[in-house]
């Protein structure tokens, strides 16, 4: 995708746009390090035209007092986010509907944890706009949870200040541009801060599929990994994987075929056997990687949504990440302390990875991949696989690996790190998604007896993978 130059305003000129528009008035609601935003108003001038009320609910109790406690008992939360937008975004409605007709409302709003002395905490926040974009409109949200990476608590402030402005200003001035509205978020912070969950939803704004707004999150540089659910909205880890055993599941999925069903559950069941992991404390989460997006050059849009829609017919949410290695997402799953993880990976795609990074980096990079890969409460699950066509059945002991990492490797298969998927369907492994999405394409019927009978009717009715219909014409 070639992407038109912008041009990027500042933080000031932006928040001064803003305020220089009289039809744009609201109210700002800031919980812990999110005190900057308002500011930025203030100090670009005119800003009596834009805020009706600024508010630092700093205190935990007396902020339960105006928006109500959280059961989770944590305050940089999603839930607490969208308290805070129905309370503030009701109140200006009450008080000023009638005074301002021809006002174009909004409400802003973050709960933020910057970095502390001790740095135990890494610095994070959820940060919300309700917004209409016209006077009597309806409301429409943007919703973002943002990571910072400045060392010091002062920066990070200062990061959340021009972020939300460059919030508000997307919202209200490039509406008609997703792909510069997502990447606008980090104007003047890039580097500063890492946007890993972004949702935008209302009536205005029905024409946007949300999903495409996690692909530009990731291509465009603003997080490595980002998370769709199985309802197609855009969701974060933080919300429901805390301290949660989970099993991931990286694939091309182009398309799911009975074989990836079987990964999928021999995989879990192996998983949820193991010491300590429990079925009602564990999750399964399917991931897509850029660079399986790439693999016939650019990415294409509709290829990226077919995958996803067929993933989550199958009721899986989807990491989406530009992880070529494991190693980044281990990274961001960490901050979400999860208990045991389990990678599941084909062997096909085990013998690519090996062979292509050791014989391009025979440095060293492989080894220190692998100890860093296996230096926690990690472990590699392998589907079984035909290498060649009428080969032997290669599993994870089985496979043969450059005679540099030999040993490595067979310490770890013997350590049980890398352990090959056990409960396997023998009978489905001639499956192949290649012949699969060809079959799909070229008009046959083939493809149907390879697919659970849910994504065969959902090819049908959508035309996904240009799927052909030639076969039912006579």
């Amino acid at each position: 995708m070639e992407l038109k130059k912008r041009h990027i305003l500042t933080a000031n000129q932006k928040a001064l746009n803003i305020n220089l528009n009289k039809k744009i008035y609201g109210t700002f609601s800031e919980i812990g390090a999110g005190q900057e935003v308002a500011r930025s108003f203030f100090q670009a001038g005119a800003a009596a035209g834009t805020i009706a009320k600024t508010m630092s609910a700093y205190d935990k109790t007396y902020s339960d007092a105006i928006y109500g406690p959280e059961e989770s008992g944590r305050y940089v939360c999603e839930s607490r986010l969208y308290k805070m937008l129905d309370h503030e975004y009701a109140l200006m409605e009450d008080r000023l509907d009638q005074e301002r007709p021809e006002t174009t409302f909004f409400a802003f709003a973050d709960t933020v944890a910057a970095i502390n002395y001790k740095r135990t905490i890494k610095g994070n926040g959820w940060m919300g706009l309700r917004f209409q974009t016209r006077p009597d409109g309806p409301t429409n949200d943007l919703i973002v949870h943002v990571k910072m990476t400045d060392q010091n608590n002062h920066l990070q402030q200062e990061a959340i200040g021009v972020l939300g402005v460059n919030m508000v200003y997307a919202c209200f001035k490039l509406q008609d541009d997703m792909h510069e509205f997502v990447q606008s978020m980090t104007d003047g912070i890039v580097g500063r801060v890492e946007i890993d969950m972004l949702r935008l939803e209302g009536p205005d704004f029905d024409h946007n599929d949300n999903r495409l707004l996690a692909l530009y999150l990731v291509q465009f540089g603003l997080t490595d990994v980002t998370i769709i659910g199985s309802n197609k909205r855009n969701i974060h880890a933080s919300e429901f994987l805390w301290k949660k055993d989970l099993m991931v599941v990286r694939g091309h999925f182009r398309p799911p075929t009975l074989v990836t069903l079987d990964v999928f559950d021999s995989a879990y069941k192996q998983f949820v056997a193991e010491d300590n992991v429990t079925d009602d404390n564990a999750a399964i989460i399917a991931e897509v990687t850029m660079e399986n997006l790439k693999l016939e050059g650019e990415i294409n849009e509709n290829d990226f949504l077919e995958r996803i829609e067929t993933l989550c017919a199958l009721g899986h949410n989807v990491i989406l990440s530009d992880c070529s290695n494991h190693q980044n997402l281990i990274n961001y799953l960490s901050d979400h302390k999860i208990g045991h993880l389990g990678l599941v990976i084909g062997v096909r795609e085990l013998s690519y990875i090996i062979e292509e990074k050791f014989y391009n980096n025979q440095d060293g990079r492989l080894l220190i991949a692998f100890g860093e890969l296996f230096n926690r409460n990690i472990k590699v699950y392998v589907y079984p696989a035909h290498l060649e066509k009428d080969g032997p059945l290669i599993n994870a002991k089985s496979l043969m690996v450059p005679d540099g990492i030999h040993f490595l490797y067979k310490h770890l298969v013997d350590a049980e790190q890398i352990v090959e998927i056990e409960e396997y369907n023998k009978e489905i492994l001639e499956i192949l998604p290649w012949n699969v999405l060809d079959s799909i394409q070229d008009g046959s019927d083939a493809w149907e007896k390879a697919l659970p009978e849910i994504l065969v009717k959902l090819i049908k009715e959508k035309g996904l993978f240009n799927y052909s219909k030639s076969s039912n014409l006579v």
